[in-house]
C-alpha cells in the first residue's frame, strides 16, 4: 500500500475557497499527476481531503492524502458492481444517466456549468452531502481535458464557497474521489463507471451543531434531518460565489482575506 500527503497551498491557512481559480487548477493538475503514478501499480487510488479538526484532521495546513492499495476497498467494491449492473440492462452508465435526469429535474441541483454539476443526491444521509458529476462520459480523472480541468477549479470554488458561507465558517468535510479501477485494470473494459466526487459534511443547524451518527443510526438505519430537496432549496440557493468577509476568532485567514478581495474580481463560470 503506498501513501502520499499533499498540500494545496505555501500559505497554511488558506483553504481552497479562498484559493484563486489558477491555483485550484494546480490542485487538480497534481491529483490526475498522483493518480496516473500510483494507478501504474495499484488497483485503487483514494484521493481525499479531511476538513476540519471535527473530521479529525490534525494538521491545520490545508491538505489532502492519497491512499493507493492492491485491492479493491468496499466502497469502490460496491460502486463497481452496481455500476456494471446498471450498464447491463439500462445501456447508459448509471451516474451518466443520473446527472442527466438530475439536471433536468433541478429538484437537487446545487451549482452547474458547462461541464459540471453539483447535487444533493436523493440518498444523502448527512445535512450538506453533495456528489460532484461531469456531465460527459469519464471514467477517471486523467481523462479530463483542459478545459474540463478549468471548470471544475471553478464549480469546485464556488461549492466551497457556498459550504463556507453557510454558517460563515470555514466548512468541514470529508470530500475523495472516486473513478475507475488502475493498476492491473487499466486496459480491462471500465465503460461502466463515472467519474465523480463526494462531499460529506458533518454540521447541521450551525457551526457548534453537528449530526451525529449514532444509536438507532449506527444500529437501524439512518435517518434524515433535512430531505435531499429541502437542502438544495432551502440552503444553498441564498448563498452567493463570493466569499464573505467573515473571519474566524484568532485572526486566522488574515492572508486570506486578500485572495478573497481579488478572487472578487474573477469571474466565475
Amino acid at each position: 500500500m503506498g501513501s502520499k500527503v499533499m498540500c494545496f497551498h505555501p500559505w497554511s491557512d488558506l483553504t481552497l475557497p479562498l484559493m484563486s481559480l489558477a491555483e485550484i487548477r494546480a490542485v487538480i493538475d497534481k491529483w490526475v499527476e498522483l493518480t496516473v503514478e500510483l494507478g501504474a501499480s495499484y488497483p485503487w487510488v483514494q484521493i481525499f481531503e479531511n476538513k476540519g479538526a471535527m473530521m479529525g484532521c490534525s494538521n491545520p495546513h490545508p491538505h489532502c492524502q492519497v491512499w493507493a492499495s492492491n485491492f479493491l476497498p468496499n466502497e469502490a467494491q460496491l460502486e463497481d458492481r452496481t455500476q456494471r449492473q446498471h450498464l447491463q440492462e439500462r445501456g447508459v452508465p448509471l451516474l451518466l444517466e443520473y446527472a442527466r435526469l438530475e439536471a433536468q429535474r433541478k429538484e437537487r441541483l446545487v451549482v452547474e456549468n458547462a461541464d459540471w454539476l453539483v447535487v444533493v443526491p436523493y440518498w444523502a444521509v448527512w445535512p450538506f452531502q453533495t456528489l460532484l458529476l461531469p456531465r460527459r462520459h469519464v471514467c477517471r480523472l486523467q481523462e479530463l481535458s483542459d478545459s474540463e480541468k478549468d471548470s471544475l477549479a471553478s464549480i469546485m470554488k464556488r461549492l466551497l464557497t457556498k459550504y463556507d458561507n453557510l454558517f460563515e465558517v470555514s466548512f468541514p468535510y470529508s470530500m475523495g474521489w472516486h473513478g475507475a479501477p488502475t493498476g492491473p485494470r487499466l486496459g480491462a473494459d471500465c465503460g461502466h463507471w463515472q467519474l465523480h466526487a463526494h462531499y460529506y459534511p458533518p454540521l447541521l443547524r450551525s457551526a457548534a451543531v453537528r449530526k451525529f451518527m449514532v444509536g438507532y443510526e449506527m444500529l437501524a438505519q439512518a435517518q434524515r434531518d433535512l430531505t435531499p430537496e429541502q437542502n438544495s432549496k432551502s440552503n444553498w440557493t441564498y448563498y452567493g460565489y463570493l466569499h464573505s468577509p467573515w473571519r474566524p476568532k484568532g485572526g486566522a485567514h488574515l492572508r486570506g482575506s486578500w485572495s478573497f478581495l481579488k478572487g472578487q474580481a474573477e469571474i466565475l463560470e
